[in-house]
């Protein structure tokens, strides 16, 4: 099977890398939509040769997640909790609902930030079974993929791209602590945004005051 794997992840790049930024795209649409694809080598690549447009290989990269996963939302939208209940347990099912319900956006974006074996789809039939707003579910995934591969890239340009085999055997061996630092920098960069908003905000209310 993985062999059926690396021929059919080979004979896609060979299709959609002569597209350029738009294979990008296209093989994270593929890798979201259908079987997994090593997404991390391929972005790594294109910035290893071309790092002036990192962050233009990391939005498209993540634009691609974001509407292939549009697939599998649909899925578990129109019926998916009993293949999901049937997949990883009731009990283990209730959690993530519950996760959901509670932060619906992070319960989404975490995921989508952690490279493999991370079981991302699971949590995008999730968000579909919760019917979680449309808008957020793409918003979180556009987040979540476009933060880890800009950090994937600044790290392929410092290291090379050897480093994405690195990172993949770190989180196989010690995914809890990947997981805890993820949430950890997440949590981090939506306290940040929120204090500026609030500031802003403030900010806006004395200017309105002096006016008056």
């Amino acid at each position: 099977m993985k062999h059926l794997l690396n021929k059919w992840s080979l004979a896609i790049l060979a299709v959609l890398k002569p597209l350029g930024i738009w294979g990008v795209l296209g093989f994270a649409f593929v890798d979201a939509a259908f079987l997994g694809m090593p997404l991390d080598p391929i972005v790594a690549g294109y910035v290893w040769a071309n790092p002036q447009r990192l962050f233009l290989y990391s939005g498209m990269g993540a634009a691609g997640s974001a509407l292939g996963s549009i697939v599998i939302y649909v899925i578990g939208y129109k019926g998916g909790e009993v293949l999901l209940v049937k997949r990883i347990g009731e009990a283990r099912f209730n959690k993530i609902r519950a996760s959901f319900e509670r932060h619906e956006f992070l319960a989404i974006m975490l995921p989508s930030m952690l490279p493999p074996p991370t079981p991302f789809k699971l949590f995008v039939l999730s968000a579909g079974v919760a019917e979680m707003r449309f808008s957020h579910f793409l918003g979180a995934i556009f987040a979540g993929r476009f933060l880890r591969f800009v950090i994937l890239s600044f790290l392929v340009i410092r290291f090379g791209p050897g480093i994405v085999g690195f990172l993949g055997g770190v989180v196989h061996h010690h995914w809890r602590y990947a997981i805890a630092i993820v949430a950890a920098v997440a949590l981090l960069s939506w306290w940040v945004w929120r204090v500026r908003k609030l500031r802003s905000s403030r900010n806006r209310n004395q200017l309105g005051d002096a006016e008056q």
